[in-house]
């Protein structure tokens, strides 16, 4: 009897590879071929189109089987804004492995425990400003990865650093892994809220996913430049950093955010939109206008949201959904940015706008139950643009996506209208600038003070800033502990942004409610408020 696969009428054998893949190496490709004049990014002294970029990345995507990394294994980077960081992502998605960019401004602590919960098989790193951390957190770790001298391209020579010294050791391409387009290829650290952070994986369909519809929020145009003056572990730089790739842009970077340089920037380079929140553009605004009250740069290339007179003086009021309906919606890293538009919801009920073209959204209620319009319950959401799990969390994962849905951890409202209403995280958050802050991290570091008995942390009201952190502190008995002493140890254990601005000692046991602090007591006695998606807080 013949073989069915071999009959003449038997349909193909199935292939390794599908003519349905579209990853970011592959994205990157089809720019060499089909934009070869174009600019793909600027780095100080840097400028590279997508041909010089896509050679770049093949020689690094060579060389990093060499120092250990393959399929699935973990790059991490540790450094500032740069160049630097767009070719690791789109070598690591060449050989198919997960790359990570680290906040630099991390303690000791903080980068110890990144190092062992994530296990990378090689990590680039720059020496400023953080050495001595790095240094102490690589021997904490006691962790055998290789470490690479990364020094970012717009203070280095191009050819001085032991990155492009390795990068240059790649020779040709690598032989292409079957990648595909639902393999993670970046990681996130996010949520804090039981202490430590996780790892949130997206893959390279999400965030395709994600940045298509960006691009249709933003109505992103040929010759598009975004520039990149946020941090690329932050998701709010990096889904733009992405849709600008994507659409075959240029990205410019920024080590670090400098108000007179992001003015100088957006004129020498035409920049159409960048990253920034209220306090960054008072300074570019700042920065920007002479002894005699006259514009140093011209900043009219940049289409951005209304902000102030003086700032909307400057540029020029962008007239796309993006920015006319004043950015933003809902998001998390883990729906790889935006799940929720206000650009689709302009003039709607509810405070976040509609769900993205990309994602279903449900509110549900401590049984699972879909809640009626109007209640109150947990977000859920599902669709291409979602995040593929945390790295190394099996229980976590388990609950995240359980019956099918990612469960979000967020309170919202569906309105009559169709829209989201935000309420808040199920457990609470602080927002201090464009940062989010979790007590329960803060607090984790108050409490190892041995001085410190109990220790609870609330956001006040702050009007630059949105919210400061203050700490509720009950000293150990016959301990003179200070509030400076309280402070300088926060900051030596977590980054310096989320120590708390004041502390308040109290004799008492503080309020409970149930197995925690009873929150809401805390913010009556001692002014907390203006958390995110209470009323007058977007």
């Amino acid at each position: 009897m013949p073989d069915p696969a071999t009959a003449p009428d038997a349909p193909p054998a199935a292939q390794p590879t599908t003519v349905h893949r579209l990853t970011l190496g592959d994205i990157l490709r089809e720019h060499r071929r089909s934009r070869p004049r174009t600019t793909a990014a600027v780095d100080g002294r840097v400028r590279l189109t997508y041909p010089q970029l896509d050679d770049r990345v093949d020689r690094l995507a060579a060389a990093l089987p060499s120092a250990g990394a393959a399929a699935g294994s973990r790059v991490l980077y540790i450094g500032r804004t740069s160049v630097r960081f767009q070719e690791i992502l789109l070598a690591a998605a060449r050989i198919g492995a997960i790359a990570v960019p680290a906040n630099w401004r991390q303690s000791t602590d903080e980068l110890a425990f990144v190092l062992h919960d994530l296990s990378p098989a090689v990590v680039l790193w720059q020496p400023e400003p953080a050495a001595d951390e790095l240094a102490s957190a690589r021997a904490a770790a006691n962790a055998p990865e290789r470490w690479i001298r990364c020094d970012g391209a717009s203070n280095a020579h191009p050819d001085a650093d032991a990155y492009t010294a390795f990068l240059h050791s790649g020779r040709g391409a690598a032989p292409e892994p079957p990648v595909t387009g639902a393999d993670p290829v970046i990681g996130l650290y996010t949520a804090a809220f039981d202490g430590r952070p996780n790892c949130a994986l997206l893959s390279h369909d999400a965030l395709l996913a994600n940045s298509a519809a960006l691009l249709r929020m933003r109505a992103v145009g040929t010759g598009f430049t975004f520039l990149n003056s946020g941090p690329l572990f932050h998701v709010g730089t990096l889904m733009f950093h992405l849709a600008t790739f994507y659409a075959g842009g240029t990205n410019v970077y920024m080590p670090d955010f400098d108000p007179a340089e992001a003015a100088r920037l957006i004129e020498a380079e035409r920049v159409d939109h960048m990253f920034g929140f209220g306090p960054m553009l008072d300074a570019i605004v700042a920065a920007n206008t002479d002894e005699n009250g006259h514009p140093r740069h011209d900043l009219s290339s940049l289409r951005f949201t209304r902000h102030s007179p003086a700032w909307d003086a400057q540029i020029t009021v962008g007239t796309d959904p993006w920015n006319a309906s004043g950015m933003g919606g809902y998001g998390q890293t883990e729906v790889g940015g935006m799940l929720t538009y206000l650009a689709l919801g302009m003039g709607g009920a509810g405070s976040a706008g509609r769900p993205s073209p990309m994602a279903q959204v449900r509110i549900l209620g401590p049984g699972g139950e879909e809640l009626p319009v109007g209640a109150t319950g947990e977000i859920v959401a599902r669709g291409p643009g979602i995040f593929s799990g945390y790295f190394n969390r099996p229980a976590l994962n388990a609950r995240k996506m359980a019956d099918g849905w990612y469960h979000t951890g967020d309170l919202g409202r569906r309105e009559d209208d169709g829209t989201i209403t935000f309420i808040g995280p199920c457990a609470r958050m602080i927002k201090s600038g464009n940062e989010n802050i979790y007590p329960a991290e803060v607090e984790r570091a108050l409490t190892s003070h041995p001085d410190v008995a109990e220790a609870a942390v609330i956001g006040v009201p702050d009007p630059a800033w949105g919210q400061s952190v203050t700490a509720v502190v009950r000293r150990a008995p016959g301990s003179a502990l200070t509030a400076d002493q309280v402070i300088a140890h926060v900051r030596a254990a977590i980054a310096s942004y989320k120590k708390p601005r004041r502390v308040v000692f109290v004799d008492e046991e503080l309020p409970r409610a149930g197995h925690g602090h009873d929150y809401a007591a805390l913010d009556a006695a001692y002014g907390g408020g203006g958390y995110p998606g209470e009323a007058g807080t977007g």
